[in-house]
């Protein structure tokens, strides 16, 4: 499970990458995306072409980090649409809603219409 801080700033990139980038290849798209260093604390977000996986780069004092989620099932499609700050960037708190498989602008789940009608039954005669 990955913590993060409300104080932590969360960047997300806006075009599919080549999951086969590594610490490397994401620190360079950190430069030449966000016009920023990789080691500067920040948590950048970075997404298959399908949006079906994720990567996550950050830098721990120590050395980078990576995380990768891979779904099962659906995509994080929706993140498109999400009012994000200029440069991509997202709350904390909303992000890590998302790494818990949560829409945070999760629309109202459509209610199915039941059009089940029971069979006729013949009233019941007293005899």
């Amino acid at each position: 499970m990955l913590n993060i801080l409300p104080t932590t700033r969360v960047f997300l990139c806006s075009r599919a990458i080549d999951m086969r980038l590594s610490f490397d290849g994401l620190a360079g798209m950190v430069k030449s995306h966000f016009s920023m260093n990789a080691t500067c604390g920040h948590l950048f977000v970075f997404f298959s072409r399908r949006r079906d996986r994720m990567k996550l780069l950050f830098w721990d004092r120590e050395g980078f980090v990576l995380y990768y989620k891979r779904l099962e099932r659906g995509t994080f499609a929706w993140l498109d649409e999400l009012d994000l700050n200029e440069g991509g960037e997202m709350e904390a708190a909303d992000f890590a809603m998302v790494l818990a498989g949560i829409n945070p602008v999760g629309k109202p789940a459509k209610r199915k219409e039941n059009n089940f009608m029971p069979p006729r039954v013949p009233p019941l005669q007293l005899v």
